[in-house]
């Protein structure tokens, strides 16, 4: 078979973890080819405008799926280099050392590895993306002081933001960027702070418009991947392949291969224990107008919900509208987001082998199937029904009434759990180190590998686990990541006589 070109990595996807993976590869020498299904996004403006982003949707994919009945769906995907972490709201938090264990009667699966051990990671990828806190503006201030540290329960801590230190001097960027693109580059993202480091490397080759159609086996030992065919025919060698195309998009290509090479049965994992988050958004309204420019400065939590947070939505009073019910004259509906509050509540989903993604038919008849529903998981469910009718108590009793809003099964943001980490072929699909079981040379960087969702934004702990699983790449092939380089240097110290 000839290939059109050679790398010692193809990284499949720029989001996340296929920025991550290129960020460590690329520096470390290695030739990399990254793969990105979209392109660019502009710089002129568009993608901070709420016409083209909300109202017309036009950076959204258009990408037709079904559902579990059968019904057409179109989830909100995006595909550009940077992948969603250009769009969603720069909140990026650390999962608590709990939520690395097994929780069964939650359905929530166990990682393969601890906290500690993804923890310099998680360090590493705080300082690429220049991670700060932000005080409370004053509105959101005077909300908490209602009933944050009271008898209810409710605490508030600083949520760590990939935001530039100085972007309330760009009153349009702070006022969108969650859910919007950064054109002064004021959010950090997978673009900013991953590719933008090593894009001028001779290295290092990204090609935009570059759909994956297939992995390619090795004629003779087909677990060993050797490279990846395009919709367009071209195909492309590496010695690794990295999958990092998301967790709806990632298994797909692995079902299609294991399919191809009659090993379906070695993997029956793949696809299955999808996790979305238990999604709300809640609107609450007081008599006066809020000026706050950032809002999203704070995370609160309860100990009577566990696996759930809530998140100020980062919108001003023009986003805000967008969420009243359509009834509302719009004129009302303007005059409730100037006095409004967003908030995003988020409750852990577990997992459960229904909840998948795969496809039906072949070639170019196939159709995505998004098969999943949350009453599969009941005690989350519980859980975050619970969870809003709480906050909407402890916000009214702060004198601001409010409305929900259920984000569903289209709002895949925080889709994750498809490859799952683990060491039971039964339950999960790639091993400790990233690498599928019984496949040679493929190794998965998404947020497919997440065991666990938590009760917080994956992000960055994709981007860790990305950082991680390169850096064991390197070690074994005799080049040290920097973390690595880090630990190894301090294991020595320690054992020095």
């Amino acid at each position: 078979m000839t290939f059109d070109a050679s790398f010692d990595a193809i990284i499949v996807g720029s989001g996340a973890g296929g920025a991550a993976a290129t960020y460590r590869l690329a520096t470390a020498g290695r030739s990399v080819l990254l793969l990105e299904k979209g392109g660019q996004l502009p710089s002129d403006g568009s993608t901070l405008d709420i016409g083209k982003v909300v109202h017309d949707g036009l950076f959204l994919s258009t990408e037709a799926w079904a559902d579990g009945t059968g019904a057409r769906l179109v989830p909100e995907e995006h595909f550009n280099v940077g992948g969603k972490t250009r769009w969603y709201g720069a909140a990026v938090l650390r999962y608590a050392p709990h939520e690395f264990e097994a929780e069964p009667d939650y359905l929530c699966s166990g990682w393969p590895i601890g906290h500690e051990q993804l923890a310099p990671y998680y360090a590493e990828a705080e300082r690429l993306l220049e991670v700060r806190t932000f005080d409370a503006e004053p509105a959101l201030a005077a909300i908490l002081r209602r009933f944050v540290g009271r008898a209810g329960g409710w605490m508030a801590a600083p949520l760590p933001m990939a935001l530039a230190a100085n972007i309330t001097e760009n009153p349009r960027e702070a006022a969108h960027f969650d859910g919007f693109a950064s054109v002064a580059a004021l959010k950090a993202d997978a673009d900013t702070a991953f590719l933008a480091r090593v894009a001028g490397l001779s290295n290092l080759r990204i090609e935009t418009g570059a759909e994956v159609e297939e992995l390619i086996a090795d004629g003779a030992n087909k677990r060993r991947i050797v490279g990846v065919r395009l919709t367009d025919g071209r195909r492309f060698a590496a010695q690794t392949t990295l999958l990092a195309a998301g967790a709806l998009h990632s298994p797909r290509l692995l079902q299609r291969f294991v399919a191809g090479q009659g090993l379906a049965a070695d993997l029956p994992a793949i696809g299955r224990r999808l996790k979305l988050h238990l999604l709300t958004a809640l609107v609450a309204v007081s008599p006066g107008i809020k000026r706050d420019l950032i809002r999203k400065t704070t995370l609160l939590t309860h100990p009577d919900y566990p696996h759930s947070s809530v998140q100020p939505l980062g919108f001003d009073g023009e986003l805000i509208a967008t969420l009243v019910p359509r009834l509302v004259p719009r004129v009302l509906a303007a005059a409730i987001g100037d006095r409004a509050y967003g908030f995003f509540l988020q409750t852990e989903d577990g997992s459960h082998q229904d909840n998948r993604v795969h496809e039906a038919g072949e070639g170019g008849q196939r159709q995505r199937v998004l098969d999943y529903r949350e009453q599969r998981v009941p005690a989350a469910a519980r859980e975050h029904r619970r969870f809003v009718r709480g906050f909407q108590r402890a916000l009214l009793g702060a004198g601001l009434p409010s409305f929900t809003q259920r984000i569903g099964l289209k709002g895949t943001a925080h889709a994750g759990g498809t490859l799952a980490a683990g060491s039971d072929l039964q339950t999960s699909v790639v091993d400790a180190s990233g690498r599928v079981h019984g496949l040679e040379s493929l190794y998965v960087v998404d947020g497919s590998v997440l065991p666990r969702s938590s009760r917080v934004n994956p992000s960055l702990t994709i981007f860790a686990w990305s950082l991680r699983v390169t850096d064991l790449l390197c070690a074994s092939t005799g080049t040290l990541g920097p973390v690595r380089q880090a630990l190894h240097v301090s294991q020595s110290l320690e054992t020095t006589p």
